[in-house]
C-alpha cells in the first residue's frame, strides 16, 4: 500500500511539474476576471454606502463566492479546450492547498458578521483576507509556476504592513476606506498580475 501511495504521489508532482505552463496560461484568465470582479465589487459596494461591519463582510463573501466560481468555470473551460479532465490529480492538488487559508478567512467572516461592531472592522477585515489570501497563493504556488509565489507575499508584506501601520498610528481612515482596499488589491492588483501574465504568455508562444 505504501510503495502503490508514493508512486501515486510521485506521479501526481510530475504531472504538476509537466503542466506549469498550462497553469500559467489559465493564471491569466482567472487573474483577470478575479480582478474586474473585485473593481467592479468595490465600486458597487461603495455606491451602495455599504459600510457597516455585517453588512460589509456578508457583501464580499458573497463577492468572494461569486469569483471563485468564475475562476472554476474558466478553469474548466481550459481543461476542455486542453482535452484533460476537470477534476485531474493537479487540480485537486490546488485546490487542496488553497483550501486551509480561504476556510480560515471564511471563519473570521462570520466572526466579523456575529461579534464585531467596531466601524474599524471594515479596514481591518480586508488587511487580515489580503493576509490569508497571500498563504492560499503560496501553498497552492508550490504547485505552479514561481510567480504565483511571489505575487503571494506581495499580499503578505503590503497586507502586514498596512495591519501594523493601522495599529500603531491608529488611524481611523473613512468608512469607505475598506473597498478601496478590497478594490485595489483584490481587483486592480490581480487585474494588472492577469495582464502581465497574458501578455508574457503570448510573447513565448510568439517566439
Amino acid at each position: 500500500m505504501n510503495s502503490n501511495w508514493a508512486a501515486d504521489n510521485l506521479q501526481a508532482i510530475r504531472t504538476l511539474m509537466e503542466r506549469s505552463a498550462i497553469y500559467r496560461r489559465a493564471l491569466a484568465p482567472v487573474m483577470t476576471f478575479t480582478g474586474l470582479v473585485g473593481i467592479l465589487a468595490a465600486l458597487i459596494g461603495a455606491w451602495l454606502n455599504i459600510v457597516k461591519v455585517p453588512a460589509f463582510t456578508k457583501y464580499w463573501m458573497g463577492v468572494s463566492l461569486l469569483a471563485i466560481a468564475g475562476d472554476y468555470v474558466l478553469v474548466r473551460r481550459q481543461a476542455l479546450k486542453e482535452s484533460e479532465p476537470f477534476w485531474s490529480p493537479p487540480t485537486r492538488r490546488v485546490t487542496q492547498a488553497l483550501l486551509p487559508a480561504l476556510f480560515v478567512g471564511m471563519i473570521v467572516g462570520v466572526v466579523f458578521i456575529r461579534w464585531v461592531d467596531n466601524p474599524e472592522g471594515t479596514v481591518l477585515l480586508p488587511t487580515i483576507w489580503m493576509l490569508l489570501y497571500g498563504c492560499a497563493l503560496h501553498a497552492a504556488g508550490f504547485f505552479m509556476p514561481r510567480g504565483i509565489r511571489l505575487f503571494a507575499w506581495l499580499f503578505l508584506v503590503v497586507g502586514a504592513g498596512i495591519f501594523l501601520g493601522l495599529q500603531v498610528t491608529h488611524y481611523a481612515p473613512r468608512m469607505n476606506f475598506g473597498h478601496v482596499l478590497m478594490g485595489f488589491f483584490f481587483g486592480g492588483v490581480q487585474l494588472a498580475y492577469g495582464i502581465y501574465l497574458y501578455f508574457t504568455e503570448q510573447r513565448k508562444n510568439e517566439a
